[in-house]
């Protein structure tokens, strides 16, 4: 029978951890108390950098579009991948080590790669408006990262391509594990594709969904390079999320206390989202 683990066990672990995470993040909060430039001395003023979070339209908007940016990143990602999983996995596709590499490309290449190749997708004269003339839609071309309306959701499909590959491998290797019993017991008992889904295969993937949900959420609200190789905020601030305002009052404005706020603010955020999302998925097993 083992015994408790000493204290001392673990703490050349927690000391690295302190040093690396807890003081920066200690130090962004006692700088976000203070009006400074970076430069030239600090004032203290308290909160009011936080009532500025809360109260200035611009950065309530960046917040709004990372919301949005959660329903690409996590959301249809989700959606695609159970489906795409279940047919993977029940149809007993050959090469499936194969295709799983494939799907996972896009976690493994630097993220400003991927931006910098979907820039390229999205100009004027890019791929994708030269495919749309090729079969006669001409009236749906657009400047796709150029458009008020439209810039956002073309950002948000960048991350959807990113993220089904993750999400549709955490799925697959929850399917793998479900006995063929219970749908062979399913499909006597009368069940159909659709009812053997909801009933057997998404309840029992409830754990790699949470983690799914968990890791793409945490991307969805951190991501900067992917906004700022592509858009750069705009047009406009149509694009701006939390880290992009981060990097642009810090180095742009000159607003550090600003900036630090505002990480100390989408830290607690991303922290609370992602907490509320392991305890539903605790709950519901």
């Amino acid at each position: 029978m083992y015994g408790a683990t000493p204290y001392w066990f673990v703490l050349p672990a927690f000391v690295v951890y302190a040093i690396f995470l807890l003081y920066p993040l200690g130090k962004a909060v006692q700088i976000s108390l203070y009006e400074w430039d970076g430069l030239t001395l600090a004032t203290f003023v308290g909160l009011a950098n936080y009532a500025e979070v809360l109260t200035d339209g611009a950065l309530r908007a960046a917040f709004g579009h990372a919301a949005v940016l959660i329903f690409f990143f996590s959301v249809l990602p989700l959606g695609i991948g159970l489906v795409l999983a279940a047919l993977l996995v029940r149809a007993r596709v050959r090469g499936l080590a194969f295709f799983r590499t494939v799907v996972f490309l896009p976690q493994v290449i630097a993220m400003v790669v991927v931006a910098v190749a979907w820039r390229q997708i999205y100009a004027p004269d890019g791929h994708l408006n030269t495919l749309l003339r090729a079969v006669g839609l001409d009236a749906l071309t657009r400047t796709w990262l150029g458009d008020f309306t439209l810039t956002l959701p073309a950002v948000g499909l960048i991350g959807t391509w990113v993220s089904t590959g993750l999400v549709t491998v955490l799925l697959m290797s929850g399917m793998t594990r479900v006995p063929t019993e219970l749908y062979e017991a399913a499909r006597l008992d009368g069940a159909g594709p659709v009812r053997t889904f909801l009933a057997i295969t998404v309840p029992s993937v409830r754990a790699e969904v949470v983690v799914a949900l968990t890791l793409t959420i945490v991307a969805a609200l951190k991501t900067f390079d992917l906004v700022y190789v592509t858009t750069g905020g705009g047009p406009g601030s149509t694009t701006t999320v939390p880290s992009f305002e981060v990097y642009r009052r810090a180095f742009e404005l000159g607003q550090v206390g600003s900036a630090a706020a505002v990480a100390v603010v989408l830290t607690v955020l991303i922290f609370g989202v992602n907490l509320a999302v392991n305890r539903i998925g605790e709950r519901e097993r």
